[in-house]
C-alpha cells in the first residue's frame, strides 16, 4: 500500500496552492504587469522563507536589462539593475535559458561585484542564490532570482520548481500585455489607415483643399454620406456647394442610382412645381402630354435642389408634405406617387432670417436642416488659394493646347491679396482668362483682370503725403457739394453730415467762392 503523505508535506502543498493561486488573481486583475509583479514579491515572501528577490526584464529594443521589481533591498540596492544580455549572473542566465543555483556566492567566478551581481548576502555560505529565466517560447524575456523559499532540509530542486511555475505564470501574463498592447496598436493603425482613406475617399477630384475648414467639410461628408439623411449645403455663391452634393451622393448607397439636379432660381414660379412633380396630359395650357418630374426621375437615387431659397409658398409646402410622407401627386392629377428619393439642398440665404419675416417655412426649415453642411468661403480657407490655381491652370491649358509652365511670384501674391467676392467661381475664371492670354507658358501679373492689380505691379503707388491727398479729397467733396447745393452752405453741410460752421472753415482754407456755383445749372 502506499504510504500516507506526512502532514507537512500537505500542509507545504496547500501552502503552495494558495501561493499560486494568489499570485494567478494578481497578476489577472492588475492591468499595470510591475505593480503586480511588486505585489507578487510580496505574496511569495509571505507563504515562503523568500527574504529577498528581484525580478528582471529585457528592454526589446536596447538589450538592457532593468529591474522591474524588488522585494528586501534598501532603497537603490535592487540587484540586476544595469547590464545587458549575457553580463553578470542574471544577463547569463537569461542569455543561457537555464536555472542557476549557487551555495557559496563568493567562491563561484558566477557572482562578482559588477551591475547583475548577486546581493552580499549570498556570500553567506549557509545562503543560497537561485535565478530562474523567464522564457516565452524559444525566448528568454527576463529572470526571477530569489534566495531559499523553503527551509532545509528541501533540496535546491524545490526551489527551483515553485520559481520556475511562477515564472511561467509571469511569462504568460506578460505574453498577454504584450498581445493586447499589439492588438491595440494593430487597432490604431487600422483606425488610423481607415481614416486617411475616408478622407482620400470623400474628397473628390473636382473638389481642391487642404485647408483645416475644408477637412471638417471632407469630415461631414464622410459621415453623412452612406446614410439617407437629408442634407442642406449652406455657403456663399460660387464656393462649390453643387460639389459637395456630388460628393455625398457618389459616395453613398446610391452610387448608381440617378443624381438629378434643380435649380430653383433658374425655374419660373408656374413652372417649378410641373418640373419636381410632374404634371398630366391636359392639366394646363401647353400641357400636350404627360411628363414625369424630377422626384420620379431620381428614384433610387438623389434629388439636388440648388436654391432652396427662392420657393413659392406653394412649392414649400408641396415639398413639406414629399420629406415627410416620401409621396406627392403630379399637376392635374389626384393619385398619389411614392418615390424613394434622398433631397441635398442648398442655399446661399440667410434662412432663419427669411422664417423670420415669414418668407420661408419654419417646419420646412427644420426638415432641410437635418444635417447642414457650411462650405467657406475662399477668404477663410487662403492657404487653398494656390492650390486652386494649379488646379484650374492645369484644367484649362489642357482645354486650351497650352503649355503653361507655373504661375509667377508677383501674380501669386496677387491672388493672395485678393479677397475674392465671388469665391472659387471668380477664381476659376481669372485663372482661365489668364491661361488664354498667357503667350509664353507663364501666367503672369498683367494677365490677372484689374481688380486683382496691386498698385505696386500696376505702377499706381500713392504719390505725395496722406495730407495732401486728404486735403485734395476733402477739396472735391466740398466742390461737389456746393455745385449741387447751388453754392447753398447750409445746404451743403447738410450733405456732407458736417455744421455750417465748420463748412465755413474748411471753404475758406481751401479759399473756395461759394457764389460761382449759385448761378450753375
Amino acid at each position: 500500500m502506499e504510504k500516507r503523505r506526512s502532514r507537512p508535506l500537505i500542509k507545504r502543498e496547500v501552502n503552495e496552492l494558495l501561493l499560486l493561486f494568489e499570485i494567478g488573481q494578481l497578476l489577472d486583475a492588475s492591468p499595470d504587469l510591475r505593480e503586480a509583479v511588486g505585489e507578487v514579491l510580496e505574496v511569495i515572501a509571505a507563504h515562503t522563507s523568500m527574504q529577498h528577490a528581484t525580478l528582471t526584464l529585457v528592454n526589446r529594443d536596447s538589450g538592457e536589462l532593468m529591474s522591474d521589481a524588488a522585494y528586501g533591498f534598501e532603497s537603490g540596492r535592487r540587484q540586476g539593475q544595469g547590464g545587458h544580455v549575457g553580463e553578470g549572473p542574471v544577463g547569463k542566465v537569461i542569455a543561457a535559458g537555464r536555472a542557476a543555483v549557487v551555495r557559496q556566492g563568493a567562491s563561484d567566478p558566477l557572482f562578482v561585484d559588477r551591475p547583475g551581481g548577486a546581493p552580499r548576502r549570498v556570500r553567506r555560505k549557509d545562503v543560497a542564490y537561485f535565478c530562474v529565466p523567464i522564457r516565452m517560447g524559444n525566448e528568454s524575456i527576463g529572470a526571477l532570482s530569489a534566495d531559499h523559499l523553503f527551509e532545509a532540509p528541501l533540496p535546491p530542486q524545490e526551489d527551483i520548481r515553485l520559481l520556475a511555475i511562477i515564472t511561467s505564470m509571469i511569462a504568460q501574463a506578460v505574453r498577454l500585455r504584450r498581445s493586447a498592447q499589439e492588438e491595440q496598436k494593430r487597432l490604431e493603425e487600422e483606425v488610423k489607415q481607415l481614416r486617411e482613406e475616408l478622407k482620400g475617399r470623400f474628397r473628390p477630384d473636382n473638389i481642391v483643399g487642404s485647408s483645416g475648414a475644408m477637412e471638417a467639410v471632407f469630415d461631414m461628408i464622410g459621415q453623412v454620406a452612406p446614410s439617407d439623411a437629408t442634407v442642406l449645403v449652406r455657403g456663399e455663391s460660387g464656393t462649390g456647394k453643387e460639389l459637395v452634393a456630388h460628393a455625398v451622393h457618389y459616395n453613398s448607397p446610391r452610387a448608381e442610382r440617378p443624381f438629378v439636379k434643380v435649380n430653383c432660381a433658374a425655374l419660373p414660379e408656374t413652372m417649378i412645381e410641373s418640373e419636381l412633380f410632374g404634371h398630366e396630359r391636359g392639366a394646363f395650357t401647353g400641357a400636350l402630354s404627360a411628363r414625369k418630374g424630377r422626384f420620379e426621375l431620381a428614384n433610387g437615387g438623389t434629388l439636388f435642389l440648388d436654391e432652396i431659397g427662392d420657393f413659392s409658398a406653394s412649392t414649400q409646402i408641396k415639398l413639406l408634405r414629399f420629406l415627410q410622407e416620401r409621396e406627392f401627386e403630379r399637376v392635374g392629377s389626384a393619385e398619389t406617387i411614392k418615390s424613394d428619393v434622398r433631397v441635398i439642398a442648398a442655399t446661399n440665404r440667410d434662412l432663419e432670417a427669411m422664417v423670420a419675416d415669414g418668407e420661408f417655412r419654419q417646419d420646412l426649415y427644420y426638415r432641410l436642416e437635418v444635417f447642414p453642411v457650411h462650405v467657406p468661403p475662399l477668404r477663410d480657407r487662403r492657404t487653398d488659394i494656390v492650390l486652386l490655381a494649379d488646379f484650374f491652370v492645369e484644367k484649362y491649358a489642357r482645354e486650351n493646347g497650352k503649355a503653361i509652365k507655373r504661375i509667377s511670384t508677383p501674380a501669386i501674391d496677387m491672388l493672395n491679396a485678393y479677397h475674392w467676392p465671388g469665391n472659387v467661381r471668380e477664381l476659376e475664371n481669372c485663372i482661365e482668362r489668364a491661361v488664354v492670354l498667357s503667350t509664353d507658358g507663364v501666367i503672369h501679373g498683367h494677365h490677372l483682370p484689374p481688380s486683382l492689380q496691386t498698385a505696386e505691379a500696376s505702377g499706381t503707388e500713392p504719390r505725395g503725403a496722406l495730407q495732401e491727398s486728404l486735403d485734395r479729397l476733402e477739396r472735391e467733396m466740398l466742390l461737389d457739394a456746393l455745385k449741387s447745393a447751388r453754392g447753398n452752405k447750409a445746404k451743403a453741410a447738410r450733405m456732407l453730415g458736417i455744421t455750417e460752421r465748420l463748412i465755413g472753415i474748411r471753404v475758406k482754407k481751401h479759399d473756395i467762392n461759394p457764389r460761382r456755383f449759385r448761378t450753375s445749372r
